[in-house]
C-alpha cells in the first residue's frame, strides 16, 4: 500500500527525474524489457514518457516497437539503410577539378552549365571540400 502511494504522489507530483536526449536504442531496450515483462504498450509509453519527457517516443511507435518484438525482432539498433546513392563519386571530383583547371575564374553558375545535373550547392561543397 505504501508502494502504490509513493507511485501516485510521484506521479501527481511529477516528481521523476527525467533523462535528456536518449538514444533511440536506448529507448527500444527499454520497450523490449517491458514487453517481455508483459506490461502493455500504453502503460510502456507511459512510462518513457516519464523518463524521457517531452521528447519521448510517440505511442503509435512504442506499439509498433512491441509488435516488431513480438514477431521476433531481437536488434534494437537502426538497420543500415541505403538511402539515396552519392552523386559525388571520384570521377565527378575529378571532373570538376579538370574544370576549375581550365578555367581559373569559374563560378558556381559556370559549373552548373557543364555539370547540370548536379546542384549548385553539391557543386559549391565539391568545390571548397577540396
Amino acid at each position: 500500500m505504501k508502494f502504490v502511494l509513493c507511485y501516485v504522489c510521484s506521479c501527481v507530483l511529477n516528481i521523476f527525474k527525467t533523462i535528456e536526449g536518449a538514444a533511440d536504442c536506448e529507448t527500444r531496450s527499454v520497450i523490449c524489457f517491458l514487453n517481455t515483462r508483459n506490461v502493455l504498450p500504453s502503460e510502456i509509453h507511459h512510462q518513457i514518457c516519464q523518463v524521457y519527457g517531452d521528447n519521448a517516443m510517440s505511442d503509435g511507435m512504442v506499439r509498433k516497437w512491441v509488435r516488431m518484438f513480438n514477431e521476433g525482432q531481437q536488434n534494437v539498433h537502426d538497420e543500415v539503410r541505403s538511402g539515396h546513392p552519392s552523386l559525388v563519386n571520384d570521377d565527378l571530383v575529378r571532373k570538376v577539378n579538370e574544370t576549375v583547371r581550365d578555367d581559373r575564374l569559374f563560378t558556381i553558375s559556370d559549373l552548373s552549365l557543364h555539370f547540370p545535373h548536379i546542384s549548385s550547392t553539391l557543386l559549391y561543397d565539391t568545390v571548397t571540400s577540396g
